[in-house]
């Protein structure tokens, strides 16, 4: 059987169904908001190398199972955030599956968010263990 869909391809649908913020705009969430949850859900290592202040790392293959935990009210404010956008796009849509209400993507990622030099990161914090 061939290949149905790419990887960018079920990005871009996800991302047709899911609300996308700005590094911008969370940067300012950052600086103003303490009832907002930010997840990277890089790997791991992804997440020790370096992430943005105040995340909970936790990982795309574990989300799903994990989330429940971490964030049992479905009405918080979560924005996820990746190395491109395209798997925390995919991750939003599946929390939003879930019945997370208020769930967003940083588009761009980690990778958008460290072309400007002024914004914060940091390598304080553990992600969930697999």
């Amino acid at each position: 059987m061939a290949l149905q869909k790419t990887f960018a391809q079920l990005a871009e649908e996800a991302k047709s169904r899911i609300r996308e913020i700005t590094p911008e705009e969370v940067a300012q969430k950052l600086q103003a908001s303490s009832d907002w949850i930010l997840i990277d859900v890089r790997e791991n290592d992804e997440f020790r190398a370096g992430h943005l202040p105040n995340a909970r790392g936790i990982g795309r293959g574990v989300l799903e199972y994990h989330i429940a935990d971490e964030v049992p009210d479905t009405n918080a404010e979560i924005t996820l955030y990746c190395r491109g956008g395209n798997r925390s796009a995919l991750a939003a849509d599946s929390l939003r599956s879930m019945g997370y209400a208020n769930v967003s993507s940083m588009s761009g990622g980690y990778r958008e968010w460290t072309q400007d030099a002024q914004r914060p990161t940091t390598t304080e914090g553990e992600p969930i263990q697999h």
